[in-house]
């Protein structure tokens, strides 16, 4: 497994509004637009880069939510998608709705990247700034499309670059100030140690308890009676805002060389059939985070393994004011 990135600047897109961005992330989840699909994003726009001559390369992606408003009816505990219905057909008969989950919403990009022009000329820095920008507003994201904003001219919307080659107070004291212009948001960050810690639980109680056991117990409210307190009690509490999410895929077999699957999207590359990988994940506001690091999501390859998965590097600390974010 290879090492988390180094980068030497945070490039912020901030409050970029797009709109039927994909809402079902995965198979089994749905809510939000997968972490996937904005590296994906990355790496669409790196391409774009290169091909444009900018020498920059990007080592992974934060998201921020500002806001959002998934496209559904909701009814008691049960929401449905608001679907549309398709052409008819060549023969004139009625098109199959397909289900297509789509959401709105508003969020701070922060690309990780490394280029060592920026840190020799300030004025490549900005110009290769603002052609990112105007890539990113041609482009996809999750699907949906990014529309311009009411008054572009406020410096809420204005791209920045946050210099993080300085030694490590710097970089701290660099990244604390661009927590303030992120808030109020949420970001998304990984919590895969919550899955090994209810693993530990179930196993206490059930030898034969899986991690997908404990996957899907954190993914539920489970309501238990407390005979000791005689009322009912659920096990959220002091979990904070956690939801299960996909990390990437995972492989179903070996790989196959381009042109050997029919209808294969690209006949040149080689293919290999994946499933999704999922793991669970944590909403928190980012003054939270103590470090530009935890911000940031990247990918991983463990071909050999059958891995392919995007990996986030936060760890919990012991907040004295934890109980302020709890929410029953």
């Amino acid at each position: 497994m290879s090492d988390a990135p180094n980068f030497t600047h945070l490039l912020v897109l901030p409050r970029l509004n797009v709109q039927n961005a994909n809402a079902i992330s995965s198979p089994l989840t749905h809510g939000f637009p997968s972490i996937t699909a904005f590296i994906g994003l990355m790496w669409a726009l790196e391409r774009k880069t290169r091909a444009a001559g900018l020498d920059v390369a990007f080592q992974g992606i934060g998201v921020v939510c500002h806001r959002h408003q998934e496209q559904t009816t909701e009814g008691g505990y049960t929401k449905a998608f608001h679907l549309t219905r398709n052409p008819a057909a060549k023969d004139g008969s009625t098109a199959a709705i397909v289900e297509e989950g789509r959401i709105h919403i508003e969020v701070s990009l922060i690309l990780a990247v490394t280029s060592d022009r920026w840190q020799r000329d300030a004025k490549a820095q900005q110009d290769d700034t603002e052609t990112i920008q105007q890539f990113i507003a041609a482009m996809r994201i999750a699907g949906g499309s990014v529309m311009p904003p009411d008054s572009p001219w406020l410096p809420r919307y204005q791209p920045q670059v946050v210099d993080l080659t300085g030694n490590e107070a710097d970089r701290l004291d660099a990244f604390r100030k661009l927590r303030l212009r992120l808030v109020p948001g949420f970001t998304l960050v990984s919590r895969d140690d919550l899955i090994t810690q209810r693993h530990d639980a179930l196993a206490a109680e059930d030898a034969n308890a899986t991690r997908l056991d404990a996957w899907l117990s954190l993914s539920r409210i489970n309501w238990r009676y407390n005979d000791d307190e005689h009322k009912w009690q659920h096990d959220r509490r002091g979990l904070g805002w956690v939801v299960p999410i996909p990390v990437g895929y995972g492989a179903l077999g070996d790989v196959h060389p381009g042109g050997d699957v029919v209808n294969a999207r690209d006949p040149d590359t080689p293919f290999r059939f994946a499933e999704s990988l999922y793991s669970m994940g944590q909403w928190i506001s980012p003054h939270r985070l103590e470090q530009a690091e935890q911000l940031i999501w990247y990918a991983q390859t463990r071909p050999d393994d059958g891995l392919y998965r995007c990996c986030n590097d936060y760890r919990p600390i012991d907040d004295p004011f934890e109980a302020l974010y709890d929410f029953d």
